[in-house]
C-alpha cells in the first residue's frame, strides 16, 4: 500500500524530475553539422521563395497573390532557419527579449496582415506597403544581434536628415 501511495503521489523513488521540455530536446537533439546544413537549406529555401515571390509579382490576376504568399513563407523560413543553430526554446527567448520584442511583434503583425491583405481584403496597395515593412522590421531584428549596428543605423539617419 505504501508503494501505491508513493507512485501517485509521485513520490515512487524516482527523484529526477522530469521536465517535458527537456525530455523533447534531448530526444530531437542533432548534430552540429546536420544543424547546420538544416540552417543552411532553411535559410536559402527562404531566399528561393522570397525571389520567387518577387518574380511572380508580374503575373497578371494573381501575381499579388503569390508574391505575399511566397515572400511571406521566404521570411518565416529564413527566420526558422536560426532555430536550427540555437534550439527553438533558446530562439523563441531570443525573440521576446527586451532588445527584441518590438521589432517581432512588428515583424509578425507585418507577416499576418501580408497575408490578410492580398486574400481578404484583396488590396495590393496595403500588401506591398505590409511587405517593405516586414523587410524594415526582419532587418531591424536582424541589427539587434550585432552591437551597437541599431545605434549606428540611428546615428546614420539622424545625421541624414
Amino acid at each position: 500500500m505504501d508503494k501505491l501511495k508513493k507512485v501517485l503521489s509521485g513520490q515512487d523513488g524516482n527523484n529526477d524530475k522530469v521536465d517535458i521540455l527537456e525530455v523533447a530536446s534531448q530526444a530531437s537533439t542533432l548534430s552540429w553539422g546536420t544543424r547546420v546544413k538544416a540552417f543552411a537549406a532553411s535559410f536559402l529555401l527562404g531566399v528561393v521563395c522570397s525571389i520567387l515571390g518577387s518574380c511572380l509579382l508580374w503575373v497578371p490576376g494573381v501575381g499579388l497573390a503569390l508574391f505575399a504568399v511566397f515572400y511571406t513563407l521566404g521570411n518565416v523560413c529564413s527566420l526558422a532557419s536560426t532555430m536550427f543553430l540555437t534550439g527553438p526554446l533558446a530562439q523563441l527567448k531570443r525573440m521576446c527579449a527586451k532588445e527584441r520584442a518590438l521589432a517581432t511583434v512588428v515583424m509578425v503583425t507585418c507577416l499576418v496582415l501580408t497575408l490578410c491583405s492580398a486574400f481578404w481584403w484583396k488590396n495590393n496597395g496595403l500588401a506591398v506597403l505590409f511587405c517593405i515593412l516586414q523587410f524594415l522590421a526582419f532587418a531591424w531584428y536582424g541589427l539587434s544581434y550585432i552591437p551597437f549596428a541599431r545605434d549606428a543605423v540611428l546615428k546614420v539617419f539622424t545625421f541624414c536628415l
